[in-house]
């Protein structure tokens, strides 16, 4: 608490767009303070930090500006830094914090899967190593075709199908300066893990993880005091034919119990591994055949791009569930009390690699939030190197993503389609959507 406001003091590490935007909205003005540190490790020039970033001298640096100045959370939906970052500087300044050992466990792709093995072995694919000095196909750990992506990342950053180890090698040819940023994307995690823990196996190598097939949802949870409360799982529809996120649909589509099996597969995860303290989301597919909960990673995080869903399905912020619980206290939790009966975050994607048709303003981007005002939009512009990389390293360009609610799906498909209408810079290639084939999908397999 400030004692000279009386405002809730929230220190927000490595916020991204979804936490800066929030904590700009009006209802937080005469409660809270929040107070940013970090950088955006994905816009120029702010990423350029990158380089010279010490996570170890950071968390020195920001223990001794906040300790005794009344903070009272220390929150973080980034996935990369975040986590463990947010663990430390909570736990030296004496706050409520997710313990240290089961975020480093969980961001580790490969001592989560040896979790995952130990506690609900059904719920793994084959997985193995690809060190990052294989040279032959020897060396690759499971048949192909499966899933390669770094041990240590974040959101899908070089996770990729590979068919072949000619595809493997193709995916993992990096130029220097390529390589010069992964190395310094994981390097942070590196040294914590080496200072905090007694993990042997670098965080610099790949995971092959065989290939999951079925709906994907990804299901969200909190835990305090050991205990894990879940909160509700959303669809994660992929572009059709792609394994490309097109959109994330709350409430979920599938049958109650078929929720509940996902929901003690995540209670019985998080609780093995130690998350006694925290905001994570988990995501799962169902397998077709068997009906099995399969896993394919937890994220020790909330989803700051979820954090209105919840809030027009269930009449709760996912965000308010983040701030309450890193600051000792209960999480207000609702059950269908929103204004909407559906929500969904849609991403709009560019596949081509041509980037948008023309670079919008900033006045024309504000113009498109200010005529709809029930929806919250972000647009990320890229071009040139930067969207080569994007392309390279995800496989598609994201340039938007668009929050909305609706009474029905019908009516969530028709606002999504009205306002993609509207915007004048879609690439190329872009297609209007169709409410129908948006419907048919909603109830489909993927």
């Amino acid at each position: 608490m400030n004692p000279s406001t009386d405002k809730r003091r929230i220190l927000v590490l490595f916020p991204d767009e979804w936490d800066v935007a929030i904590a700009r909205d009006p209802r937080y003005r005469a409660t809270h303070e929040f107070l940013f540190e970090g950088f955006d490790l994905f816009s120029f020039p702010e990423n350029a930090r990158l380089f010279t970033f010490d996570a170890l001298s950071f968390i020195e640096k920001v223990v001794r500006r906040y300790a005794g100045t009344g903070v009272e959370a220390v929150v973080t939906s980034d996935e990369q830094f975040g986590p463990f970052l947010a663990s430390i500087v909570g736990k030296r300044l004496g706050l409520p914090h997710t313990p240290l050992e089961a975020v480093l466990t969980i961001q580790h792709k490969w001592y989560a899967r040896q979790a995952f093995e130990r506690l609900l072995p059904g719920s793994n694919p084959a997985y193995g190593l690809i060190r990052r000095e294989y040279n032959k196909p020897e060396d690759v750990p499971i048949p192909f075709p499966f899933y390669v992506k770094p041990v240590k990342a974040a959101y899908s950053v070089l996770a990729r199908r590979v068919d072949s180890y000619e595809e493997l090698r193709k995916h993992t040819d990096f130029g220097w300066f390529e390589r010069a940023i992964i190395e310094r994307l994981v390097k942070p995690f590196n040294d914590v893990m080496c200072a905090h823990s007694d993990f042997t196996e670098e965080p610099f190598s790949m995971i092959a993880e065989g290939i999951l097939h079925g709906r994907q949802v990804t299901a969200n949870g909190y835990a305090r005091d050991g205990r894990v409360t879940m909160l509700g799982t959303v669809d994660s529809v992929m572009y059709p034919g792609t394994d490309h996120f097109q959109r994330f649909q709350y409430p979920s589509s599938l049958p109650g119990d078929v929720l509940e099996r996902i929901d003690d597969t995540a209670v019985r995860l998080l609780e093995g591994m130690g998350f006694a303290h925290g905001v994570f989301n988990i995501e799962m597919r169902i397998d077709p055949a068997s009906g099995a909960v399969r896993v394919i990673e937890i994220n020790p995080r909330a989803a700051g791009q979820f954090y209105d869903l919840f809030e027009r399905v269930d009449g709760f912020s996912l965000f308010d569930v983040l701030l309450d619980l890193h600051a000792g206290r209960v999480p207000a939790v609702k059950h269908r009390q929103g204004r909407d009966a559906h929500a969904a975050s849609f991403v709009l994607r560019d596949f081509s690699g041509e980037g948008l048709s023309r670079w919008p303003g900033q006045r024309e981007v504000a113009g498109l939030q200010a005529r709809n005002p029930e929806a919250h939009l972000m647009f990320y512009l890229k071009r040139g190197a930067d969207l080569q990389r994007e392309m390279k390293w995800l496989g598609s360009y994201r340039y938007g993503t668009f929050n909305l609610g609706g009474g029905s799906l019908e009516d969530l498909f028709s606002r999504y389609r009205q306002l993609c209408g509207q915007i004048q810079f879609h690439p190329r290639g872009h297609r209007e959507p169709s409410v129908e084939l948006l419907l048919a999908q909603a109830w489909g397999d993927d």
